[in-house]
Order: structure tokens, then sequence, then C-alpha cells
């Protein structure tokens, strides 16, 4: 099934439900995967008001940002392409992050309108950058928020790079910061050669709605930081909501994105009237999203349809006004055919392995890391029979960095030596997804 809607100078926006409507009789589960398709989007625009894009530049000045000093010379470097990424008119600042949040341009806490002149400006002040201090990533967020807060109806991202443990502040710091900072801007975090803590910055980007990746290279961030840049300056509609209604009984049992990375957003839903919830989602570009959506229905009679859900996508204007983008049902009907009931939906079945696969890996890192051998081999060994049974060669390459076969037994063995880089990359790398494939 598929929807679309688009109010005038939107985005065209598209929706299409893929599920298995039967129910054994008794069922109280609706499993569908929304998937969002957006397209036509031309971009941010240099002129003020909405669509403006607004970016903050967050990198990290710490003491260890000089060891080797490749990192800052190629986080320099970095920035200074991400500059020159952007169009004339984007809302720009840089901060310097250590143990504070300095500001680099412009010297004042405020955003500047990026033109020839103070595009060279910018560049200047970012050759000036010297490393020294410790690492609070809270109050670098902080003070991206407290520069894109007066512009509500921009485009507003922020790119975060470091390259160190968020050691001059309290989880409970950080954690505090990312929820003031939700629904302020969206943030693409990249950590920078392999002493940073993974779940730290995932913390971040799953927060606000961003990315998260490794460089293990340095000389790899320039071209990752244009990549960031042109991304952000691809979106055309910010702060777009998906929108659940459950009509009756029904209630939302959660809700993820599924694709293009897996992210938990049951917790982040806001109540929008009575059986409706909203589910933030970022803002939009021409691009491509699933989600996977269950409810927990009353059972109904046989052979009855019912639509138990209604999807929609739903966007605010500048004037505060709210434009629904899309929408469409999800439905439930009861049945006593074993093989309808039972058959279940190929990408229902499809994510709810990625899903599976993602905390297979990160769960076997974490238990690896604490010297429990055999629980992250089953774990791991558990998610490589994944990676193989959805044809996903490419992670299975990344756990293969990590376990390897005995050759007498046939058994897997976690390998003695494995670097960093590798088993960072399959961490960070066990959320992404890539579209189901259909031959």
């Amino acid at each position: 099934m598929s929807a679309n809607a688009s109010p005038s100078g939107a985005p065209d926006f598209a929706v299409e439900v893929f599920q298995n409507q039967y129910l054994p009789m008794g069922g109280r589960e609706v499993h569908a995967i929304a998937t969002v398709t957006a397209t036509g989007a031309a971009g941010v625009s240099a002129g003020a008001g909405s669509g403006q894009a607004a970016e903050v530049i967050l990198v990290d000045t710490s003491g260890s940002m000089d060891f080797p000093a490749s990192k800052l010379a190629a986080a320099k470097q970095a920035t200074k392409a991400a500059i020159d990424a952007m169009p004339n008119g984007t809302l720009l600042a840089i901060v310097s992050g250590t143990g504070m949040a300095t500001m680099v341009y412009p010297p004042e806490e405020r955003m500047v309108v990026l033109d020839e002149h103070s595009r060279r400006e910018a560049k200047r002040a970012v050759d000036k950058l010297r490393a020294r201090g410790g690492t609070a990533i809270g109050q670098w967020l902080r003070a991206a928020k407290r520069l894109l807060d007066p512009y509500p109806h921009a485009i507003r991202h922020a790119i975060l790079l470091t390259d160190g443990k968020d050691e001059s502040e309290t989880a409970a710091d950080l954690a505090a910061a990312i929820e003031a900072c939700q629904g302020v801007f969206t943030c693409d975090c990249r950590g920078v050669g392999t002493d940073w803590v993974v779940a730290e910055l995932r913390q971040v980007a799953s927060g606000l709605l961003g990315s998260l990746d490794i460089v293990a290279e340095p000389a790899n961030l320039v071209a990752d930081f244009t990549a960031m840049i042109e991304n952000a300056m691809g979106k055309a509609v910010a702060d777009v909501a998906l929108r659940v209604r459950t009509p009756g009984s029904a209630q939302v049992k959660f809700v993820k994105q599924v694709r293009p990375t897996i992210e938990e957003l049951t917790h982040r839903r806001a109540d929008a009237g009575p059986n409706i919830g909203d589910y933030p989602t970022g803002s939009w570009g021409a691009e491509s999203r699933d989600y996977h959506i269950c409810l927990e229905v009353e059972p109904g009679d046989l052979y009855d349809p019912v639509r138990v859900g209604l999807v929609s996508l739903v966007s605010r204007g500048a004037d505060g006004t709210e434009n629904e983008l899309t929408r469409i049902g999800v439905f439930a009907e009861w049945t006593d055919n074993e093989d309808l009931s039972t058959k279940i939906s190929k990408e229902v079945a499809f994510y709810t392995g990625r899903a599976e696969m993602a905390n297979a890996i990160q769960e076997g890192l974490e238990k690896r890391r604490d010297g429990e051998e055999h629980e992250a081999t089953a774990l791991l060994g558990r998610a490589l029979r994944l990676a193989n049974e959805a044809g996903d060669d490419h992670t299975a390459k990344l756990i293969k960095n990590v376990v390897e076969e005995d050759p007498v037994t046939g058994t897997l063995k976690l390998r003695r030596k494995v670097s960093d880089a590798d088993e960072m990359t399959l961490d960070t790398d066990s959320v992404k997804t890539s579209r189901l494939r259909t031959s």
C-alpha cells in the first residue's frame, strides 16, 4: 500500500506500508514496515527564513589532538573544506572543544552569514587552532544549542569531531546536554583515530538523529567532512515527525528507524492528541528511510479487516502551521487459516534480523572487552550467521576481523590479535542497514 501528498514548496513525500495483516485468532501484535521517500528536494536556500542552513562545527582541540600532530592538522583541513562546501548565505559558527567550549569564529558567541569575506576570515581563524586541555562533549553541545536556538525555522545541523574520551564531565552531564539539544539541531559525529569511545559518540548521534562513523586515518577527514556538509545542505524541510494514530484500544509497542541506521524512537514520543504520538525524524532531503512500527491491538472477529493504525509524516511551517505530508493505514484481520497467519512479511523479517544482528554485535564486543570470551564468541557467532543468511558480505567480513574458524574443530573462536580500528569499525557499522534486496 502507498500514499503521497506534498504542500507547496516542500519535497514530495510518499509512504508505503509492508505487512502481513493476517493474525491468528487471539493475536495481539501487528508489525509493519513504513518506507518513507522524499523526492524533488532542492536543498536549503541561501536566504533567511525557513529552509536556511545553520551550521555549527565542533572541533576537538584537546591536548591529545597533537598526538600525533597529523590529527589536528587534518581537522583544520577538514573544517576549511567544510566551509568551502557551504553556499553563501549559510549561517556558520565554529567552536573549539576542550574542557569547555570556546568560539573560534566569530570571536563572539553568535552565527555569521557566510559570504566570500566571512569565508576567508573563518578559514584564517581555523588555521590558528591549537591543541590543549581536556574533553567535555556536553559543553560543546550546549554551545551549539545556544548558537542555534535563535533560528528555530532554519535547518540546524552540527558536526562534532573528537579523538578521545569524554573525561572532563560526568556521564550525567553528557546525557543532560544531549536531552537539552534534542529538537534543536541534528548532529553528525566522527571519531578520529582509535582512542575515543564508540558508546559515547553513539549516544550523541542517536540522541540528536545524526550519523556516527570512525575515521581511523586523519587523512580521510577532508572527504568525510565534505560529504557531511553536502548531505546537510541537501536537506529541504526541517523537524519532520512520524505520526502514529491508534484508534480505539490499540497502542504503540515500539517505533524504530531501521534504515539507513537502526535508531530506537519509542522513548522519543511526543503526544499530539488522544491516541496520537509524534516521533522525531529530523530534517529531510531527497532520500528514503524505513521505520518498523509494532502495535498492540485487541483481537477482532474472524475475517473482519480493521484499520488499527494510521501513519503520517508531519512538518511545521515557519508560522507554526502544521502540514501533513503523507498518510497511510495499517490493518489487521484475524483468521483461522494458518497459511495466512504464519506468513511473515519479508520486509518485517529482514529488519527484525538486522536489529537482532546489531544487538548481537554490540553485546558481543562488550563481552569481549570484559574478558567474557565464551559469551562473546556465542554472540558474535550468532551475528555472523545472521549476516550470512541475509547475504550481507560486508558485515560478515567485518565480523571475521574479530572471530575466526578453528581449522581443526571448525568452531568459531575469538581472534587473539584484533586492531582497535577493526573492532570500532564493526561497532559503528553494526547499526547501518541497506534496503532489502528483492531479487
